[in-house]
């Protein structure tokens, strides 16, 4: 533990990103290797949260478009999120590790319904949370879902894992001359649109100090390197 800088962290992992190469679905292979990532963290004694997205099964925004009710949209969104927590949770009890997974839609029978005090005593027991269904309501991301969870659980990092290493100051996919910042201030990142997650999610971590990495998740011991204070991806904080 002594070797740690962060010893409590929110992890927030996209949909897409459980998808792999695939555009859709639920990609084994990946869900395999976040539960090693996470376990090499979990096994030097840091506690951690998990939210995921669900964008791999559902996108409730893009069908709104197409005339679907944003509500129901949204709330079929929160059940993909579901599908996916319970499907990290299988890959990581497959490996050994401790898992509970919780909604902040009551679904009895399926997970438990979300509990600040609970998800803090689990954490503490060395048991990996997953947190799902977002923030339990319509027109909020699961980005400001995590960085509401990271806050309610006073974790010391909220992680935003993506494809690639950092924060650019374009998407480097189309513009190989893009640049990577090393750290960023909120009011940057929200002023410059930068597109790391959406104002709400940034303005609620910018106004309760939460710090946020972006890190590339696909690089084998990232996690791990991150915990332990290793420079890597970009930072935002309030400075």
């Amino acid at each position: 533990m002594s070797s740690l800088t962060y010893k409590k962290i929110l992890l927030k992992y996209s949909g897409e990103a459980v998808a792999g190469t695939a555009d859709q679905g639920i990609d084994p292979k990946v869900l395999h290797f976040m539960s090693q990532e996470i376990k090499s963290a979990s096994e030097k004694g840091v506690s951690i949260g998990v939210v995921i997205g669900g964008g791999n099964l559902f996108r409730g925004q893009d069908l709104h478009q197409d005339g679907i009710d944003r509500v129901a949209g949204d709330h079929m969104g929160m059940l993909a999120t579901v599908m996916n927590g319970i499907a990290l949770r299988d890959a990581l009890e497959r490996n050994g590790v401790k898992t509970r997974v919780m909604s902040a839609i009551p679904m009895p029978g399926i997970v438990e319904h979300f509990d600040r005090r609970l998800a803090i005593q689990l954490l503490e027991a060395g048991f990996v949370v997953i947190f799902t269904a977002g923030t339990g309501n319509p027109f909020f991301t699961t980005d400001t879902a995590a960085c509401l969870r990271a806050i309610e659980i006073n974790a010391d990092l909220m992680l935003k894992a993506t494809k690639v290493d950092g924060v650019y100051s374009d998407d480097p996919v189309k513009n190989p001359s893009a640049e990577l910042y090393d750290s960023l201030s909120f009011d940057e990142a929200i002023t410059k649109n930068l597109k790391v997650m959406d104002t709400t999610a940034l303005t609620l971590a910018r106004d309760n100090s939460m710090k946020i990495k972006v890190f590339n998740f696909e690089k084998q011991g990232g996690l791990l390197d991150i915990v332990e204070g290793k420079s890597i991806g970009t930072v935002i904080s309030n400075g």
